[in-house]
């Protein structure tokens, strides 16, 4: 199987330039090959030029520009290009499926942030210096860069990316290892339910809380906003509060990420069989759709997008969908079941009874069955239906 590894680098001073140096340079192959693809189907002969192509003229293009072009690994120029031809694949891809086409787009430096190596060795060379402590990787045209390896690398190495994120550099590992032997069996399962006031109910009563990360920076990145929005366009200014932004940000997004993944370890560790809600987040947070008045023309009537839109940035800053595919990894690993059930009337269904009915569910806390009475936490009884609609699942294809 293939695993990937992210860790920080700590590049000195000029080793940061050298690699700012070499994203600008794969910045400029990818827009000079969209340019060229651009201008020959524009010709009038609708000449198709493909990944074939343009990588036949890497050699010409490094003779020419040795200064620039030619201080990089070749294999890691010809993967930018393929990046190029995916993006070109999917577009047409696309345009036969009638989606939304979105052409291939220029990317200025700014949005050019990933390089990528398809082999270890060629360009680039993990733990280039094993004798020393401290592991480096070594880049063509950087050097040694220090990285900050907080975990082992299990399996050979087969490719390696280097990302920028703000002011931070990491360098991304896939390697190819094999399957880990699956975790001890508990006999335990367990159903859970996505909410907003608790970021999850399990069926076995208990909550986990939600963190608010983004409510809580909400504060600071509001007025790291308007900052920004006061700077002149160019400026020196400007650029800072950029990157505060961003900085604001990307912790909100790593405590996400971090919340998630400590909690699906402890649900992946305690439980043979984990079912879930298969839920369509994408349209969960939709805006509503706007209401005309029929009797006055331009006039729309209130749609509720107000309240709407708070709840799409509490379904957002919970980050219900990072957590379940962090879940889903994780059990693949540990030999671990996870399976997603139709989360409709699932917090309506009396766990006792059976019966369901809107009217079950009073409030959004509580639960009472008009039917036999049953009471309780309306996102337990919510966790307790996906289990049971998990199991009946499972045994189905089990069958």
């Amino acid at each position: 199987m293939i695993r990937a590894y992210k860790f920080l680098m700590r590049p000195t001073v000029g080793q940061q330039g050298a690699l700012a140096e070499m994203l600008r340079d794969h910045c400029s192959l990818y827009s000079g090959a969209l340019q060229e693809r651009r201008d020959a189907y524009r010709h009038a002969s609708k000449t198709t030029v493909r990944y074939g192509q343009q990588s036949a003229q890497l050699k010409d293009i490094r003779a020419f520009d040795p200064e620039r072009q030619g201080r990089w690994s070749f294999s890691s120029q010809q993967a930018t290009l393929r990046r190029l031809d995916k993006a070109f694949a999917a577009f047409f891809r696309r345009v036969k499926a009638g989606d939304k086409p979105g052409y291939p787009r220029f990317r200025s430096g700014k949005r050019f942030d990933t390089v990528d190596f398809p082999r270890d060795g060629d360009g680039c060379r993990w733990d280039a210096t094993p004798h020393d402590p401290v592991t480096r990787v070594r880049l063509q045209g950087v050097g040694h860069v220090r990285v900050h390896q907080h975990r082992p690398v299990v399996g050979k190495v087969k490719t390696i990316s280097v990302k920028r994120e703000g002011r931070r550099w990491y360098v991304i590992l896939t390697a190819d290892q094999a399957r880990p032997e699956p975790l001890e069996p508990t006999g335990s399962v367990i159903g859970i339910d996505m909410g907003i006031a608790h970021f999850l109910a399990d069926s076995h009563g208990e909550f986990v809380p939600n963190p608010r990360h983004g409510q809580k920076a909400a504060t600071a990145l509001e007025t790291a906003q308007q900052a920004l929005s006061r700077c002149k366009r160019g400026s020196k200014r400007r650029r800072k509060a950029v990157e505060v932004v961003a900085r604001l940000h990307g912790k909100v997004r790593r405590q996400r990420l971090d919340h998630a993944h400590k909690t699906a370890l402890a649900y992946v560790r305690g439980n043979d069989f984990i079912a879930h809600e298969d839920l369509e987040i994408r349209n969960m947070s939709k805006a509503p759709t706007p209401k005309a008045d029929r009797e006055q023309s331009g006039i729309f009537l209130p749609n509720g997008a107000a309240a709407k839109a708070g709840l799409n940035r509490s379904i957002a800053d919970a980050g219900w969908g990072v957590f379940l595919q962090v879940l889903t990894a994780k059990a693949e690993c540990a030999g671990r079941v996870v399976m997603a059930v139709d989360p409709r009337n699932t917090s309506r269904r009396c766990p006792e009874c059976g019966h369901t009915a809107k009217e079950n569910r009073p409030t959004q806390e509580k639960f009472h069955c008009q039917a036999c009475g049953h009471n309780a936490h309306a996102d337990t009884v919510g966790a307790l239906n996906v289990l049971r609609a998990g199991l009946a699942r499972r045994d189905a294809h089990q069958g």
